[in-house]
């Protein structure tokens, strides 16, 4: 057990955790103003893909993420979009959104570079730089962003306008609340972190994006912020849980072994973090306590 639980483990697990923490961080804001984001997969995606696209292009990291991340903004507006103007089925279209952006790297990636299934790959040198080797910078900026986001959901009237939209819509109309608005702004700002969390998967922690690189880490992100009731700080702790499950899989891959001395199969060990998400939404969901008017459509009254 020694060869698994060693300070490699650790390191693997806030990298592992990173994403997560930007993207739950994302739905947090906009399930908390009332919209539910099971778009967070794709937006992923999106700032995955864009943040690889222009790495290469242009060699600069930091050009490539910030491009990465105003895609997910722009995608997170058509959401918001689809879901606050047209009041169309928040989980329907999060999914088309999911769908949408599962097709359309290939197709653009095949276009581009005559491969649907990656982008090609990005030099060491201009990819997201690490902290003494084995922490990214993103990933310092996802556990500084977790206090942030406290002091802003708890301590401004931004945070106080965003709560009340997500409990009470008609009771902040009321009180001057302009409730489309601020769902408008915490739809984008979902998108925005989100995406930061995809951008960091394709040029921080690999070097290339691959189709579905994702692999299901927006949606461990929803089940997080479920697991930890709409709360920062829970959050992360929450996606610190899933991010150490993950890396623990990678790391007792050929260490534990079967009674009978043969290795577990891999596809067994992977499977751990997507059953823990099952677990989680299945066994959790109905102790937390979701914002009133999550998933309501608000239609201001004349």
């Amino acid at each position: 057990m020694t060869e698994v639980f060693t300070f490699a483990l650790i390191f693997a697990a806030i990298r592992s955790a990173t994403p997560l923490i930007f993207a739950a961080l994302g739905g947090l804001f906009s399930e908390r103003s009332g919209v539910i984001n099971i778009a967070l997969e794709g937006l992923m995606l999106a700032g995955a893909f864009t943040a690889a696209v222009i790495t290469y292009q242009t060699g600069n990291p930091y050009v490539g993420l910030l491009s990465g991340i105003v895609a997910g903004g722009l995608l997170a507006l058509l959401y918001a979009v689809a879901c606050i103007k047209f009041e169309a089925d928040q989980v329907v279209a999060g999914m088309a959104i999911n769908f949408l952006m599962i097709g359309l790297p290939a197709l653009i990636s095949g276009a581009i570079y005559d491969s649907a299934g990656s982008t090609p790959q990005i030099d060491n040198v201009n990819q997201l730089p690490n902290f003494l080797n084995s922490i990214s910078l993103a990933s310092i900026l996802a556990f500084v962003l977790v206090p942030i986001c406290w002091y802003v959901l708890y301590k401004t009237p931004f945070g106080l306008r965003l709560r009340a939209t997500g409990e009470n819509p008609a009771a902040a109309d009321a009180a001057g609340v302009n409730v489309v608005k601020l769902r408008y702004i915490a739809v984008v700002i979902s998108g925005l972190l989100a995406a930061a969390g995809g951008a960091y998967l394709s040029i921080g922690q690999s070097s290339l994006f691959t189709k579905g690189m994702t692999a299901g880490r927006g949606f461990i992100a929803l089940a997080a912020l479920i697991l930890a009731k709409w709360k920062p700080v829970p959050v992360l702790l929450a996606c610190l849980f899933f991010g150490f499950m993950e890396a623990l899989t990678i790391q007792i891959q050929g260490v534990i072994k079967l009674p009978s001395g043969e290795d577990i199969p891999v596809q067994f060990i992977q499977i751990i973090p997507y059953v823990l998400t099952i677990i989680v939404l299945a066994g959790f969901i109905g102790l937390s306590r979701a914002p009133k008017a999550l998933g309501i459509p608000y239609r201001k009254e004349n």
